[in-house]
């Protein structure tokens, strides 16, 4: 797998994130959900798989140490071959090289799947920050970055 850049606009990213929108309707039962508005600093990458994209994830800045990670999603017939693992790593490099020290991450608390996935990457559980306050769906999770030597 190749793990690129990609703008907000390209169109393969436009369909990921459709199909992830879609996903997490019928996961929610209907909920009302936040609707992501991409600041200005999102970096959105792609996992690509014999030249399409088959997976995504978006790292925008809180603050100065913040990175948080959005839109992490990857295709159902491309699950289970460790593709959410890399692209969360590349989400957290990127994080590193633009200087953050913390990554934080919101997901919902019906998506075991990917609640596993956090913890088993080395993210803990924290208090529901932001946009999250208030949303009893929500569960969010953070991780301390290396140091650079």
């Amino acid at each position: 797998m190749l793990i690129e850049s990609r703008p907000a606009i390209d169109p393969e990213i436009a369909a990921l994130v459709i199909a992830q929108q879609r996903e997490l309707r019928e996961a929610d039962g209907g909920l009302d959900g936040q609707v992501f508005v991409p600041h200005d600093d999102a970096r959105y990458l792609a996992g690509v798989v014999n030249g399409r994209a088959v997976a995504c994830g978006a790292l925008q800045s809180i603050d100065a140490e913040t990175g948080e990670i959005k839109r992490m999603y990857v295709r159902p017939a491309y699950r289970g071959r460790g593709i959410a693992r890399q692209l969360l790593a590349a989400l957290e490099e990127c994080a590193f090289r633009q200087g953050h020290s913390v990554v934080c991450l919101e997901t919902g608390v019906y998506l075991p799947a990917a609640i596993a996935l956090y913890r088993s990457c080395g993210y803990d559980e924290v208090p529901v920050y932001g946009e999250y306050v208030g949303n009893p769906y929500s569960i969010c999770f953070a991780k301390r970055l290396p140091v650079a030597a």
